[in-house]
């Protein structure tokens, strides 16, 4: 195999044989270990696998377009907990007494337009300052989650809406509310980057940001309403979350971005830009959350399953490295 044809498939490809590999992995290691009655492969155990990929799954789907575009967003896991806090805290507001439950599309409304906002922050600062994103969302990441405890303190904020819960559990077709909306936002987000001249715009700025500009593109604006679409998605993210769980703490949220950022890179999406799949992204998820339930089947620990996914961001990174050289002749795997 040629290293081109090899980069290509290793980029493309892999993510859904490693998919393959995990359920093969675990099914038999839950088997020999005898620690579960319940086979790793039941329908049941699949379904909820991807009703608990919707809240990472949500907000990658934004990150995939910013990284793409050659920038990155670490604050999108405080951005969950703030717009969460909001939507659950505004169904108590004085001033929407008396609504009953048509207070619940005014604080869904909320929700997604503080992070929309804070996505537009980050977006300015960048675009205005020239600072990377990195270092800018770096900083809103600390600053927003100042906010999150600056709202409520160290307490949880709880407001327990059952027509809300009865939403999000509901079903169709036999998938959760929470996987509609992943497979929803995976479907736009897929149209935007391969059917609409802002999702080319977006590669061509991540591949050279310098002739983006030569052809005309409007770079800034750009990034910034990249930066508003992960702050709606983290929101987004938050409303589908806690439309069920009816409680956050001021913590939650929290090593998100360390999460979403492994499933993206491992779905194959350039950390320098330029490149990147929606759909890769959605196996990326799936691989993750594979991954977590898979050692939890097989009796890992919290801890054991934080350092096997650092060894694999660092392993995704290595081989992204090293796909990326110039030159077939650098390929070293």
């Amino acid at each position: 195999m040629q290293a081109g044809t090899l980069s290509t498939f290793l980029k493309r490809g892999a993510i859904w044989g490693f998919i393959l590999f995990e359920l093969i992995f675990f099914s038999i290691a839950g088997e020999f270990m005898s620690l579960s009655d319940k086979a790793f492969m039941d329908l049941d155990n699949m379904l909820l696998l991807f009703k608990q990929s919707a809240p990472i799954g949500i907000i990658a789907m934004g990150m995939t377009i910013v990284m793409i575009n050659g920038n990155i967003d670490l604050s999108v896991g405080a951005t969950f907990a703030l717009c969460a806090i909001v939507l659950l805290d505004s169904l108590t507001w004085p001033v929407f007494a008396g609504l009953g439950d048509w207070v619940i599309p005014i604080s869904w409304c909320l929700a997604l337009l503080t992070g929309i906002v804070l996505g537009a922050i980050n977006g300015v600062i960048v675009w205005k300052t020239g600072v990377d994103a990195f270092i800018v969302t770096l900083g809103s990441m600390l600053g927003y989650r100042g906010l999150v405890f600056m709202y409520n303190g160290e307490q949880p904020t709880s407001q327990l809406n059952w027509t809300l819960v009865d939403f999000a559990e509901a079903q169709f077709l036999g998938l959760h509310t929470a996987t509609w909306f992943l497979l929803a936002v995976t479907l736009v987000i897929w149209f935007i980057m391969t059917r609409t001249i802002h999702g080319r715009n977006a590669y061509a700025i991540g591949d050279n940001r310098e002739a983006a500009v030569n052809a005309g593109i409007r770079v800034g604006a750009h990034m910034m309403i990249n930066f508003m679409i992960i702050g709606f998605l983290a929101a987004l993210s938050a409303v589908v979350f806690y439309s069920e769980s009816g409680s956050v703490n001021p913590n939650d949220g929290e090593l998100y971005e360390l999460w979403i950022i492994t499933a993206v890179v491992l779905g194959g999406t350039k950390l320098t830009g330029g490149a990147g799949s929606v759909v890769s992204t959605f196996g990326g998820v799936l691989a993750i959350q594979l991954l977590r339930k898979g050692l939890g089947h097989i009796g890992a620990d919290t801890s054991t399953v934080n350092l096997v996914i650092g060894l694999i961001l660092i392993a995704v990174l290595y081989l992204d490295k090293q796909l990326n050289r110039k030159g077939a002749e650098e390929l070293k795997i």
